[in-house]
């Protein structure tokens, strides 16, 4: 592709809006043009990545037995009524009503569809197992679309559906697709984690997602290489410490401490120290008010906490009256002893002694606290957010925390939709048997955004190989004003073209800086320069992307580059 061809035009300055990385330099690069919120223009460069994405999922799918098909994305409202789902998504949904006055909304995911799908179309057994995938333009109206084409309003999906008998074969396709999203995010060269999630408004039995490791991004990871695992904070589970508490040491005190509804204020004015504090949180229940106990230091992880029996869902903070009503005291100043409504004790309170706590009176802690004496040792439960250095639930590690960039996520749906909208089939012994469903996304826009989180430096994005727009940009100086260099540029754009390498030709009349920094900026894989200075030799100025320097290469040893490493 000859430059003056293209129609690429890069920008010196990002948008002021561009937060994170990706969204900078996509603007920079021209691979996408913001038109709304939350909506953008993929360009022809961004387009090429893009569809590079596209090729190796879709191998993938086809290599795993998946079958391809396109199902509308204007879906009817009955079938997200008749699920349930058409009020659990709320504002998400961009819902529209036809001429007639039928509702319909532009599909976030398509479970209800390829449900529909499968119910009229499946009818025996010896039709399973079945997976259906598709490719397609997804809408989610998000409150505050953000960090470009990572958190937009509209994006491009591959949603896979599969369809089976009963759980085993469910689990076998499964651990199919999951296979399959391991080859693709190694074939397209970026460093990922899988890992154990909740499953959210898809729901199900079981989900996992696969992550891009970068700064970026907006999930914590917690994970250990040496026991194997690897979870979303959200589901990673904590244990209860081992060992022998330390025995009471203090008398239980009551203590002035006007005005600290917060764990620092209380720290402050007692001089202890957040380890040392408990703070009880009063959400609410199904038959009213719950107290959930945690460490001063510790986060309260809102998805174990609504599992757990009477919590409400979703997890709600009481309100300043229950807090009162339960307590005695203004919010703030809530402690385990005397409540007499259901507490919960996290796992890591098990081991704390002398500690500080609220006294159920405004203005009031108590210190001292122990179980045993002034509390009944309790059993206690999984109520808070991992933290780097917990052990891993297996025992054999300590964890790490990383940030994430959701790229996939596999799940378990059983007969979650399956029952909603009829879809069964007649076993061999002639009997209705209910389908068994698994659902499987990968976020095609996204993982483009994700990748260069993970790869780009100060002059630019560094694509890894097999996402490159081109293998090549081919330089030359004074294209212009040099016969020589044209033709021999001409003759090596036609070669390498011939051979089968993707070639971005810079012919316009510009300086090389300019040429070099735009090389740079769209972050080509390998690229030539083409000169006086090294024709006579046959020779050319190579620089990888990732190299700091630039060496003189023969033809020979051009072809020979490109060909380890563009064709392997």
């Amino acid at each position: 592709m000859r430059y003056s061809e293209f129609g690429l035009t890069t920008l010196k300055e990002a948008p002021a809006e561009a937060e994170i990385a990706s969204h900078r330099l996509m603007l920079r690069a021209g691979l996408i043009r913001r038109l709304a919120s939350g909506l953008f223009t993929w360009m022809p460069l961004g387009l090429r990545v893009l569809r590079k994405v596209e090729a190796v999922v879709r191998e993938e799918m086809n290599r795993a037995g998946a079958l391809e098909l396109l199902m509308p994305a204007v879906q009817p409202a009955e079938l997200w009524q008749r699920t349930g789902r058409w009020d659990e998504y709320g504002p998400v949904l961009l819902r529209m009503f036809d001429r007639h006055q039928r509702e319909f909304c532009f599909g976030p995911t398509h479970e209800e569809v390829i449900t529909d799908v499968a119910s009229r179309e499946l009818r025996s057994y010896k039709q399973l197992p079945i997976n259906y995938y598709q490719i397609q333009t997804k809408f989610r109206d998000e409150i505050r679309p953000r960090f470009g084409v990572m958190r937009s309003r509209e994006f491009i999906m591959k949603d896979a559906y599969s369809f089976d008998l009963d759980r085993d074969g469910l689990e076998a396709a499964y651990q199919r697709m999951h296979a399959a999203y391991t080859a693709v995010f190694e074939r397209l060269g970026i460093e990922f984690r899988v890992v154990d999630a909740d499953s959210g408004e898809i729901g199900g039995s079981r989900s996992q997602e696969f992550h891009v490791l970068a700064d970026a991004g907006e999930d914590a990871i917690a994970y250990c290489d040496e026991d194997a695992y690897a979870s979303n904070v959200e589901t990673a589970a904590t244990r209860r410490p081992d060992g022998e508490r330390a025995a009471a040491a203090r008398p239980l005190e009551k203590i002035s401490t006007p005005g600290t509804r917060s764990i620092d204020a209380v720290c402050e004015i007692l001089g202890v120290t957040p380890e040392q504090t408990v703070k009880t949180l009063i959400v609410e229940g199904d038959g009213g008010p719950v107290a959930l106990v945690l460490r001063g230091d510790h986060e309260l992880n809102a998805i174990k906490a609504q599992k757990l029996s009477g919590v409400s869902t979703p997890l709600t903070m009481a309100d300043a009256a229950s807090v009162r009503a339960a307590t005695g005291s203004e919010p703030g100043f809530a402690g385990p002893l005397g409540l007499d409504i259901p507490v919960y004790f996290d796992h890591a309170t098990a081991s704390m002694s002398d500690f500080v706590a609220g006294a159920n009176e405004t203005d009031m802690h108590l210190t001292g606290v122990n179980f045993g004496r002034d509390l009944e040792t309790p059993e206690t439960v999984d109520l808070r957010n991992v933290v780097a250095g917990d052990p891993t639930p297996g025992g054999n590690g300590t964890l790490d925390i990383v940030r994430g960039i959701e790229v996939g996520h596999i799940f378990q749906l059983g007969d979650k939709y399956s029952v909603s909208l009829g879809a069964t089939v007649l076993d061999a012994d002639g009997k209705e048997r209910v389908l068994q469903m698994g659902c499987y996304g990968i976020g095609i826009t996204r993982i483009v955004a994700a990748a260069i989180e993970q790869n780009h430096d100060d002059r630019g994005i560094v694509w890894p190989e097999p996402l490159a727009p081109f293998d090549l940009v081919l330089i030359p100086i004074n294209l212009h004003r040099s016969d020589a260099v044209r033709e021999a540029a001409e003759r090596l754009y036609a070669e390498l073209s011939a051979l089968g390498f993707e070639v971005l030709y810079d012919d316009r009349d510009a300086r090389p800086g300019v040429k070099f920094a735009d090389a740079e900026l769209i972050g080509v894989p390998h690229r030539l320069v083409v000169s006086e200075r090294h024709l006579a030799d046959d020779a050319f100025e190579y620089r990888h992307r990732r190299d700091d320097e630039s060496r003189t290469v023969k033809r020979d040893t051009v072809l020979e580059i490109l060909r380890e490493s563009v064709i392997s």
